[in-house]
């Protein structure tokens, strides 16, 4: 009779209504509200004024997005992250795609330990991370100590303090923290590919890149998306790296990012109604381009 009588509640599930589904998603909605929406609200109107975090705010208007737009410390700084953006995002895309071409066609001993190590640096304090690499660059530091002991005095120099390579340097070490959740986000698609393509394609007498550039690559269109929008975010708003490596931008302002320029404003300057306008310039930008991506992730699913 017990099992008879669970029977039949499974094939009968009770009703719920449709907008019962709400109450479940209402605290999730309420925290995201309290914590995202609205301050994104009061970004937005705040920077209508000139505020200085402190005083009464005073209604100015467009009057910060006017001096914005004529703002040359502010182009330069999203012309830094647009340059970012290629050894945030691009460089470990394809970074990440090379190593889960490595580690997914065959089976090795100790591949767990292998996947794990490489993807430390993704799971670690970009203070922390800052700090170590800070050390490495320096110029009595392990780099340049081993370019010494490699004969290339040539290659010697304060990465970090050098005009010229400063910027490659920070972008290296963002390449070494992203390229962690590309490899991550690849290997779980990989192993979601049908191994019956690969069967199929080395009886055709694919070779290894063949494998990779008409099965694999494919197979990973979707997490190549979702790997470029999640990069391309952290490039844009990448802040706490570049504060603790160049200590705020420097040499100059060969590494000032938007973010660090709105810290400036805002906190240094007490000019939050600016700062302000700033963030929320950046939020547009980056909500467009992941809007766009995602769009064209949902039309190649849709052509399919």
């Amino acid at each position: 009779m017990k099992t008879r009588f669970f029977s039949s509640r499974l094939d009968n599930p009770p009703y719920i209504h449709p907008y019962q589904a709400y109450l479940f998603i209402l605290p999730g909605l309420i925290i995201y509200a309290v914590f995202v929406l609205w301050p994104i609200l009061n970004t937005a109107r705040y920077s209508l004024y000139d505020w200085t975090g402190f005083s009464d705010p005073v209604y100015i208007g467009l009057d910060n997005y006017a001096e914005l737009w004529n703002d040359d410390d502010f182009w330069l700084a999203l012309q830094h992250n647009a340059f970012f953006v290629i050894f945030y995002s691009i460089l470990p895309i394809m970074l990440g795609l090379f190593l889960t071409a490595l580690m997914t066609r065959r089976t090795l001993r100790g591949m767990t330990l292998f996947r794990t190590g490489l993807f430390i640096p993704q799971v670690m304090s970009p203070v922390v991370v800052g700090i170590i690499w800070r050390w490495l660059f320096a110029y009595d530091g392990p780099i340049n100590e081993l370019l010494l002991a490699l004969g290339l005095d040539g290659w010697v120099r304060p990465w970090l303090g050098d005009f010229t390579w400063a910027r490659y340097a920070v972008g290296g070490v963002g390449v070494w923290v992203q390229y962690g959740l590309c490899m991550v986000l690849f290997i779980a698609g990989a192993q979601s590919i049908n191994t019956d393509l690969y069967d199929a394609a080395a009886v055709a007498g694919a070779n290894a890149w063949q494998e990779f550039r008409h099965v694999t690559l494919p197979g990973l269109r979707q997490q190549i998306l979702v790997a470029f929008v999640l990069t391309f975010i952290a490039a844009l708003r990448v802040f706490d790296l570049v504060f603790v490596l160049t200590r705020g931008g420097g040499p100059g302002k060969e590494t000032i990012v938007t973010s660090l320029l709105i810290y400036r404003e805002a906190f240094q300057y007490n000019r939050a109604g600016y700062g302000a306008a700033m963030a929320l310039v950046l939020t547009v930008i980056i909500v467009t381009v992941s809007a766009l991506v995602m769009r064209l992730q949902t039309s190649e699913e849709d052509a399919q």
